[in-house]
């Protein structure tokens, strides 16, 4: 029997990529699944044959053997073919049949889908608060286990019983030809159990609403988009299921004074024409608890940058802190008194104006890589 080319199979070239030739294999699984396709013995062939090829294709050091040698580099002569790529399928269809893992003759069990939804809490904070880090309270609607039952959602003094219809497995099995799928029994929706007397207060789910309160630590240097996951903190589950999660995005807000750029903060200090001229110290705001001092030297021009180093925001993976970045800002003076305005004529008769913007370029690059 002659080699089957297991990339035509698939509908791709020899140098096909990985990703490639799993989004084959998923369009043809797709295509030619027992489920679409009831009765049909051709189909039925085409989807084992996306099978195996993908069996080997997906496999490094199968496809180099194929490559090499064929069918015999990956079979061993008469060796059967491997079907434990179906081990796998689900994760590659994903929920397309509303099933988790139905392959339950391929070594896996279906199970109840009982776990509770992830929750998603959008936390918006000052930007001091994701300079310092702090502990905050959420309030956060969402389902919590029944106390009235124990979160088993039968009335109390009473037990869930087998479901007769799965024999408490929870699963029923199906035969497509060569496959087995296992899929969650409809009655008991996957439990194993059946409810007779219902919890009055929770109609036998095992969860109730409710509004939970928890405290949670906000850590130094989160930026707006971070995440945090809680595990289990989120819906509980159905009768006792697991709880799902709940991840808390965090939105830095907009601060007066203060810019962010990565770790870095930028602000701006206004300081006089005379300071600009002679020089002289300036106090700067910081984001700590205690202000900053910054050296003038003479002949300061606006526009000029002046870095604090770790005075910025602290890296939330434990890091070096980023600096604080000063821009000065030469404040021309307004509403001059007759006595000020007279000096600065007799400056203006002893001064010469600039001929050209020697330093305006380069004052311009400043600028531009302290805004990025």
């Amino acid at each position: 029997m002659a080699d089957r080319d297991f990339y035509s199979v698939l509908g791709v070239s020899r140098v096909s990529t990985p990703e490639e030739i799993k989004s084959a294999y998923r369009k043809a699984a797709l295509a030619y699944h027992p489920d679409r396709n009831p009765g049909d013995a051709e189909a039925e062939e085409r989807f084992k044959a996306a099978a195996e090829a993908y069996s080997v294709l997906a496999d490094a050091d199968k496809r180099a053997r194929y490559d090499r040698f064929g069918e015999a580099g990956v079979r061993g002569g008469a060796q059967p073919f491997d079907a434990e790529i179906f081990a796998d399928f689900s994760d590659i269809l994903g929920d397309f049949f509303g099933l988790g893992n139905m392959f339950g003759g391929f070594g896996r069990q279906a199970r109840p889908n009982n776990r509770g939804s992830s929750l998603r809490y959008d936390l918006e904070i000052p930007l001091e608060e994701a300079v310092r880090g702090y502990e905050v309270e959420l309030e956060v609607p969402r389902h919590v286990g029944c106390e009235s039952c124990d979160s088993s959602g039968s009335a109390k003094g009473t037990t869930p019983v087998r479901c007769e219809q799965c024999r408490g497995t929870g699963t029923l099995h199906q035969r497509h030809g060569f496959l087995t799928i296992a899929r969650p029994c409809g009655r008991c929706s996957g439990s194993g159990q059946m409810i007779d007397n219902p919890c009055p207060r929770c109609r036998g789910e095992g969860r109730v609403r409710d509004r939970s309160t928890l405290k949670i630590r906000i850590p130094a240097g989160v930026d707006t988009n971070s995440r945090l996951r809680l595990r289990g903190e989120g819906e509980a589950g159905l009768r006792g299921g697991p709880a799902g999660d709940l991840e808390v995005v965090i939105h830095v807000m907009e601060h007066d004074d203060f810019v962010r750029r990565g770790n870095d903060l930028l602000t701006r200090v206004p300081i006089s024409f005379p300071m600009a001229v002679l020089g002289g110290e300036v106090e700067v705001p910081t984001l700590d608890d205690e202000d900053a001092h910054v050296k003038i030297p003479a002949g300061t021009q606006s526009g000029d940058l002046f870095d604090l180093r770790g005075r910025g925001v602290p890296s939330v993976n434990g890091g070096r802190r980023g600096n604080l970045r000063v821009v000065a800002q030469v404040v021309t003076p307004t509403n001059l008194t007759a006595e000020q305005r007279n000096l600065v004529e007799q400056l203006a008769e002893i001064t010469e104006e600039p001929v050209a913007y020697a330093e305006s370029q380069s004052w311009w690059d400043r600028l531009r890589n302290v805004l990025g």
